[in-house]
C-alpha cells in the first residue's frame, strides 16, 4: 500500500478527531515536510482534510470511503472480504492489481477497491470512467472447481449478483444485457471484466471486476447518453459501502449456489433479469456478425441465437444489439 493510502486510512480511523502530526509520522516513516506534501495531494484530489499545527490533520466527511474497517463493518458475508481487503485512493486498475496478487497466492474472496482508477478497463480494452470517489470499482478473487470452458458462468453470476443488489437498494428498474452490462433504462449503470488463468484443464483464478456508477453526475462525450449512474437515475446520494456491502453478499451467496446445486438456478433468475429470450438481435464477435433471434442460454453462459434460415449459433463472447 502507498503511503497516500496508508495516510488516508490512518486518518480514517480516527473517525472525525484530529490525528497528530507526529503520530501520522511515527506510523508511516515520513518527514514532516512528506507528509504535508501527500497531504496536498489528497486534497487535490478532493479529500477534505483540516489541518491545525497545533492538533494535526482531521479527515472530514470520511463515511463513504471505500476504506476496509468501514466495508467490513456489518458485512453479511462468511468468505468475501473476511481476510484481505487491498484498498488504494488511486489505481490504474482494480483487474490488474487483483491478478497480481491472485497470481501469488491471493486466497479465494480477496478484493481489491479502489476510490479512482486512471486505466479501468471493460470489455475489448474499453476504458471505463472511473472518477474518483463517484463509483465502485471493486475487484474479487475466486477459486472455482469448474472447468476453463465453464467460466463464462461466473460473468453470468456477477451480473446477477448487481442486479439483486440494485433492485433491492435502488428501486430502479434493472436489466441485464448479455453478457456482462446492467442497464438502467436502457443506458449503462454497470460492467463486468471476468479474466481468468489456468493451469491444464482447471482454472487457478478467476477475477470478477466490477465498475458500477454511484454518484457521477456527468459523463464524457463520447458516453454521455449512453452511460448513467444511480444519481442520475434517482436524483439521490447511495451509500457506496452499504451498496458494496450488498453486492458482496449476494455474490457470495449466488456463488455457494453454483458450487453446491449447480447453475441451473442462476441461470434461470439471469433470464428473467435479462428477458432475451425470443427477441431478435444483431451480435458482433470478433471476426463475425450475427442476426437472429434468442434461442436460450446455455449451462455454459453462452447465447444460442438461430438465423434466418434456422441454423443455430453458439456465442460465447460478443456485443449484443436488439433490433
Amino acid at each position: 500500500m502507498g503511503v497516500r493510502d496508508q495516510i488516508l486510512l490512518l486518518l480514517e480511523e480516527g473517525e472525525g478527531n484530529w490525528v497528530s502530526t507526529e503520530a501520522l509520522c511515527k506510523r508511516i516513516t515520513v518527514t514532516r515536510s512528506s507528509l504535508s506534501k501527500y497531504i496536498s495531494l489528497l486534497k487535490k484530489d478532493g479529500y477534505r482534510i483540516e489541518s491545525s499545527r497545533r492538533r494535526g490533520y482531521l479527515l472530514q466527511e470520511a463515511s463513504d470511503l471505500l476504506v476496509p474497517r468501514r466495508i467490513r463493518e456489518g458485512l453479511g458475508t462468511r468468505v468475501f472480504g473476511r481476510k484481505e481487503i487491498l484498498y488504494f485512493t488511486e489505481t490504474d486498475s482494480t483487474n490488474i492489481r487483483a491478478k497480481d496478487i491472485a497470481a501469488r497466492g491471493a486466497s479465494e474472496g480477496t478484493i481489491v477497491l479502489s476510490e479512482k482508477q486512471t486505466k479501468g478497463r471493460g470489455r475489448k480494452a474499453r476504458n471505463w470512467f472511473s472518477p474518483p470517489r463517484d463509483g465502485i470499482y471493486l475487484s474479487l478473487i475466486l477459486r472455482p472447481k469448474i472447468a476453463p470452458r465453464e467460466a463464462p458462468r461466473i460473468t453470468l453470476l456477477t451480473a446477477v449478483a448487481i442486479a439483486e443488489t440494485l433492485l433491492s437498494m435502488s428501486g430502479l428498474e434493472i436489466a441485464i444485457k448479455w453478457p456482462n452490462d446492467i442497464l438502467a433504462n436502457g443506458k449503462k449503470l454497470a460492467g463486468i471484466l471476468t479474466e481468468m488463468s489456468t493451469k491444464g484443464e482447471r482454472i487457478n483464478y478467476v477475477v470478477a471486476g466490477l465498475g458500477l456508477n454511484v454518484h457521477t453526475p456527468r459523463f464524457p462525450d463520447e458516453i454521455q447518453g449512453k452511460a448513467t449512474s444511480i444519481l442520475m437515475e434517482t436524483g439521490k446520494q447511495f451509500p457506496r459501502v452499504a451498496l458494496a456491502q450488498e453486492y458482496l453478499k449476494w455474490h457470495e451467496d449466488y456463488y455457494e449456489v453454483l458450487q453446491s446445486i449447480g447453475f441451473e438456478p442462476i441461470r434461470r433468475r439471469w433470464k428473467e433479469l435479462a428477458n432475451i429470450v425470443g427477441q431478435r438481435v444483431t451480435v458482433e464477435t470478433i471476426d463475425t456478425e450475427y442476426s437472429g433471434e434468442v434461442q436460450d442460454i446455455d449451462n455454459d453462459g453462452a447465447l444460442i441465437l438461430k438465423d434466418k434460415t434456422g441454423r443455430s449459433h453458439r456465442i460465447i463472447f460478443g456485443d449484443v444489439t436488439l433490433r
